[in-house]
């Protein structure tokens, strides 16, 4: 069950091994417990290497890049059954040697295909689901390999994006509710879950759509579907400024994209006019709004119900999307949903946008990755315009997202945010990344034998506590629990002690004298109390200072960004990799 992998095939001219290689390790975010790489070499014939571990690593050991041939695919994994072991990382070859598959996705029916195979006389060498679709493969490849792709994706049930590499040097493609794009280049093809994947060598992509099969042979590229009728699939431009992927001074991806922010939530408004015209108009003529997303997308989606409801007056309720069965019963042909997904592929909201689509809802999308599902699917969509975000905890698609729900807000409400590219809150956070991050780096390095962190915000400040515990959680392997803080009486309290830990969000805005004395009540307890404000106290053990905002419906913002830099040291001062959190990956885009 290979829940987020990165899948590369590559048939070309130019020697595969080193191609596959640097497109798994820019691809290293959707999983890394394992790597390998199949095959077919200059003498024909299928070699296959893997093992457990990051690419670099895993190459280092076994010489993958080493690897001759022109024809191969290749495979990063995230597992979720089947222990992370050789012999569970891809390729998964067929019996014969002769076919080797890389999957993500999950296989539903896997236990019974396997029982059937093995009755015909297959030999698994693994504990995975994907191993059955190369003994399938096999068992069809009498007909041609045409035939045995759509044989074999008529018996899958579940989840899959897979790439198949056959002896005769044919490559090919099949997808099932995972993503699976086609990069044209001059001298060969590529087939791969993301096109970060062979962006550095072609900007040209055909996105495959649900049920198509794509086949590679020595002569062409054919499209076709489940039941073998051609189909067409136009090729589309990518921005080669997605390729843009370079740690350049800092250490981390995640270090590098905190600081991206000076820049990114300016970015944010700059979108085209046509686009957001038609989204704000959606909104208006909507009978009802729900405003969906999973993980960090969803507290984007809590801070943006707020801000309908007080300057646009607009009531819109929330859903996580994997509670969008239930949450999103009462949606009909009158109502819009807004989903909000960094890579546009995560599986719970795909699955929330079709059950609105399906009692005839609209959809608005707010994405990152503007060639994502959702973003095809939306109605309308809007993007972030981050780049691509590659630590797997989510900073500056989370302010992007903010930004973003600032704009459309202050366009419904007739300017009252002013949330433009000039925008209060761009030069606040420039601030603050400015002059925080030595002040944090030794508060985190005091911090790192805490084992429980509680964060306390009211109203528009909860979100972003909820947002915090979760990249405290993400990164730095800690406890931590975000809690709103008039809720404090009414049982957290009873957990204030000595040596407790308490984060307060308390800027001079409407909630400040209520968090003031929640920070009152939690001192004569005996915890520790750690103010993120625009004002010092006398009550606080340790300040954060951010910059005072005119606006108050900024703060969050602003204040999110101490917290994602809270959590980067404390990984740090833990030895954890902050990059690639422990059990996670970027985007989930299975349920």
């Amino acid at each position: 069950m290979d829940t987020l992998c990165s899948i590369i095939g590559y048939k070309g001219k130019q020697s595969a091994a080193p191609i596959l290689v640097d497109s798994l390790k820019k691809m290293e975010y959707r999983g890394y417990d394992s790597v390998g790489v199949a095959m077919i070499d200059n003498g024909g014939g299928m070699m296959v290497r893997k093992g457990t571990g990051k690419v670099q690593e895993v190459n280092k050991n076994l010489n993958i890049s080493d690897m001759s041939g022109s024809i191969g695919i290749g495979h990063t994994r995230w597992a979720t059954h089947g222990g992370v072991t050789d012999s569970n990382a891809h390729p998964h070859s067929a019996c014969s040697k002769d076919i080797a598959v890389v999957h993500n996705g999950i296989i539903e029916n896997y236990r019974e295909l396997k029982e059937e195979l093995t009755k015909a006389g297959h030999v698994f060498s693994s504990q995975t689901d994907s191993e059955v679709i190369a003994h399938l493969l096999e068992s069809n490849i009498g007909k041609g390999v045409k035939a045995a792709l759509m044989e074999t994706c008529k018996r899958l049930k579940g989840t899959y994006g897979f790439v198949a590499v056959f002896q005769d040097g044919t490559i090919a493609g099949a997808r099932f509710e995972e993503p699976l794009i086609i990069g044209v280049a001059n001298d060969g093809y590529f087939v791969s879950s993301d096109v970060l994947g062979f962006l550095q060598y072609t900007d040209k992509a055909i996105f495959l759509d649900n049920c198509d099969i794509a086949v590679i042979d020595n002569k062409k590229l054919e499209i076709f579907n489940f039941d073998g009728l051609p189909v067409a699939r136009p090729i589309t431009q990518v921005a080669w400024e997605l390729g843009e992927i370079d740690k350049g001074k800092y250490a981390h991806y995640t270090l590098k994209e905190i600081n991206d922010q000076r820049v990114t939530v300016a970015n944010a408004a700059r979108q085209d006019e046509q686009a957001m015209e038609r989204f704000c108009q959606t909104i208006k003529e909507a009978g009802s709004v729900y405003i969906t997303g999973s993980g960090t997308s969803y507290h984007a989606a809590l801070l943006f119900k707020h801000m309908l409801a007080r300057f646009a007056k607009i009531r819109a309720e929330t859903v996580m999307s994997s509670e969008a069965h239930d949450g999103l019963a009462s949606v009909d042909e009158g109502s819009v949903i807004i989903a909000i997904s960094q890579s546009g592929e995560t599986a719970d909201v795909l699955e929330s946008v079709k059950i609105a689509k399906k009692q005839g809802a609209k959809v608005l999308g707010i994405v990152n990755v503007v060639t994502s599902s959702l973003a095809r699917i939306s109605d309308v969509f809007l993007s972030t315009n981050c780049g691509p975000e590659i630590g797997v905890a989510a900073t500056k698609s989370f302010t992007g997202q903010l930004a973003l729900a600032y704009a459309v807000t202050d366009r419904l409400s007739g300017g009252k945010l002013k949330a433009g590219e000039g925008a209060e809150f761009v030069n606040a956070i420039e601030k603050v990344i400015s002059t925080s991050q030595p002040v944090i780096e030794k508060m985190a390095e005091g911090m790192k034998e805490v084992n429980d962190i509680y964060l306390l915000g009211r109203s528009i400040h909860y979100p972003i506590a909820l947002e915090g515990a979760l990249k405290l959680k993400e990164l730095s392997y800690v406890h931590a629990e975000g809690v709103a803080a008039g809720e404090l009486k009414h049982g957290p309290l009873a957990l204030m002690e000595k040596n407790t830990l308490v984060i307060l969000l308390a800027p001079q805005d409407a909630t400040y004298a209520d968090s003031i004395s929640n920070a009152h009540e939690i001192k004569a307890r005996g915890a520790t109390v750690i103010g993120i404000s625009d004002a010092k106290d006398e009550v606080y053990d340790h300040w954060i200072q951010i910059p005072h905002m005119d606006q108050e419906a900024f703060y969050p913002i602003v204040e999110v960004i101490p917290l994602q830099m809270l959590s980067y040291y404390m990984a740090l001062a833990k030895n954890a990799d902050p990059d690639y959190p422990r059990n996670l990956a970027k985007s989930v885009t299975v349920k």
